[in-house]
């Protein structure tokens, strides 16, 4: 599978260590298919990314490091 994960776009520090550990980020609101979706709080446009993204987990990133949200998407491989 790709490495592709969408990013919530205010979440740009999550962005730039996504890419620099080889990820390609994309917008939740993108039909491209992804291995999870980084969001910031679970409430914020969760309707939209289900509909968008039907089979990704959904990671809610509040209060988590970088390094930790990459933590959990490598835990889900």
């Amino acid at each position: 599978m790709t490495k592709k994960v969408a990013v919530e776009d205010n979440l740009s520090t999550i962005k730039q260590a996504l890419e620099r550990k080889g990820y390609t980020v994309v917008s939740p609101k993108s039909k491209e298919s992804v291995m999870a979706c980084i969001v910031m709080g679970m409430d914020n446009n969760l309707m939209d990314i289900q509909n968008t993204i039907t089979k990704a987990p959904v990671i809610d990133a509040a209060g988590m490091t970088p390094e930790q949200v990459i933590s959990r998407i490598e835990s889900l491989q």
